[in-house]
């Protein structure tokens, strides 16, 4: 008997079927992944499970006897919680006050803090879940606040913990953690699913795999008994390279030279960037490696003008562009794949057209007297679909927000690269996708550099900084600490870099 199992599943939405009679069944004290390319219905057959979609058809089963999910709280009466791709958090609340609620505990009327506070402290223990639970969620980590995403499933003693693409967001430190928190929880028998796109995790804590492609299942293999290659394989239909093919970099001209580069952090604190300074060639891809919140993101804000800087020079193409507004940094030939795609990369209410181009729409072959030539855009946005495989419901039509997060990110890919830029700067390009994805945008990254563009790329992918970075910068505290080679470090020592344990002269 399976503590879950959910059968026939089919989910419909307009113009795509989702799910499409998928049967998933979960062991008692089992690890069980679910694999599949962005829009593969991975995330949505999770949410039929926790209320958050009603199905067309099919049942679900627990212990053998069927339920009836008809929303969030069904799915939590029957010890079934959730931890989101994109967190459910409440940023001006206490890492205390968003665990509890909704099952807050009040006596006439007042809530009754001090047992839960204990039972929350007792359960960070428990679990390695070290956390101060009077911090405000906008103040902590992204880790952190995946550590009470988790935090919350525990306190309402969830049996059954659906985890969806977990580490996406995570450094590898908190990877590790994470898989460690996994492996305890299944050892006392909760029971586990496990959305991701990282073949290697799978390898490392899954027993089961259940593999789904286009909204159909492919099959459940053990994963002691499945190669890395096999999975990828059934996961995308065809065979994948997992090892990159780069040629030697062909160095060029000085493309894009910081040189002192400083920048104020809030209320007179410490500084955000402290006289950073870096160059980028034509025709080679600089890595800036860290671990999150070590000043990569307020670099690139700099540089995008995103951000006012308090000191020191940027230069592109050999003019001076340390306060060019945003747009005229892309006139001149920048292009941005952001970190917060939702933030900074989409509208998330336009139509895909329109998200095609954002940055391009006052363009003559976009526009003429003021008015947008729609016909141009919507076949622009077709091309882009076709080159970048991006699956959409209604095609240029589709409303951004109902596309999967790794969806949106070819979008944003795809559109940054047509641009035909001098200088891309690419953060975090692979974050949320699938291997087959990750290897379609390595190439076109690795296109760029040998048509002798330059490329900055930010990743906290210890694994994409060595193999895609032709030289690798390390950031910690708002410096750069380490101008490594990629032949000649190791992870190891990377690490070192990383965690501020050692530093070298950087000129």
């Amino acid at each position: 008997m399976y503590i879950i199992e959910m059968q026939n599943i089919t989910k419909k939405f307009p113009g795509i079927v989702a799910n499409d009679d998928v049967t998933l069944q979960l062991k008692k004290g089992e690890i069980h992944a679910l694999l599949g390319e962005n829009g593969a219905g991975k995330s949505t057959l999770m949410s039929v499970l926790f209320g958050l979609y009603k199905p067309e058809g099919g049942r679900i089963l627990k212990n053998g006897q069927e339920v009836n999910i008809t929303g969030p709280n069904d799915a939590t009466a029957l010890g079934i919680g959730m931890v989101h791709q994109h967190f459910k958090l409440v940023h001006n609340f206490t890492v205390l006050e968003n665990i509890i609620l909704g099952v807050e505990t009040t006596h006439r009327g007042v809530l009754q803090m001090k047992d839960a506070r204990e039972k929350v402290l007792s359960l960070s223990k428990q679990y390695g879940l070290g956390i101060d639970v009077g911090k405000e969620i906008q103040d902590i980590t992204v880790g952190m606040q995946q550590r009470v995403e988790i935090l919350k499933m525990l306190y309402r003693e969830n049996e059954i913990l659906i985890f969806d693409e977990p580490t996406a967001v995570l450094t590898p430190q908190e990877i590790d953690a994470l898989m460690q928190t996994m492996k305890g929880l299944a050892a006392e028998g909760r029971s586990i699913l496990f959305i991701t796109h990282k073949l290697d995790e799978i390898k490392a804590v899954a027993d089961r795999c259940t593999v789904l492609r286009k909204g159909k299942k492919i099959g459940t293999v053990d994963v002691a008994d499945t190669s890395k290659e096999e999975l990828s394989e059934m996961m995308v239909g065809r065979k994948v390279v997992l090892s990159l093919d780069k040629k030697e970099a062909n160095v060029g001209e000085l493309i894009l030279d910081v040189r002192g580069l400083s920048m104020k952090g809030e209320d007179g604190h410490k500084n955000k960037l402290t006289d950073v300074s870096l160059t980028v060639n034509a025709g080679e891809i600089v890595c800036v490696a860290g671990i999150e919140g070590n000043g990569q993101t307020d670099l690139v804000y700099a540089l995008t003008g995103l951000a006012p800087i308090s000191g020191g020079a940027i230069t592109m193409m050999g003019k001076d562009i340390t306060k060019t507004k945003i747009r005229e940094r892309g006139r001149l030939g920048m292009a941005h794949i952001p970190e917060d795609r939702h933030r900074h990369g989409l509208v998330l209410d336009y139509i895909l057209a329109y998200n095609a181009i954002l940055q391009i729409y006052f363009t003559p072959r976009f526009q003429q007297s003021g008015f947008l030539k729609q016909g141009e855009i919507r076949d622009y946005a077709e091309w882009l679909i076709r080159q970048f495989d991006i699956r959409s419901g209604r095609g240029a039509d589709t409303i951004t927000r109902s596309m999967s997060g790794g969806n949106q990110q070819k979008v944003i890919v795809g559109r940054e690269i047509d641009r035909d830029p001098h200088l891309l700067i690419a953060v975090q390009p692979t974050r949320g996708l699938d291997v087959g994805a990750i290897e379609h945008i390595h190439q076109q990254l690795l296109k760029q550099r040998d048509e002798g563009k330059a490329v900055l790329l930010i990743s906290l992918e210890l694994e994409e900084v060595m193999n895609i970075s032709d030289r690798i910068l390390v950031m910690y505290e708002g410096e750069i600490v380490a101008n490594a080679d990629p032949k000649a470090v190791s992870y190891q020592e990377l690490g070192l870099y990383m965690s501020g344990a050692k530093r070298e002269v950087v000129g």
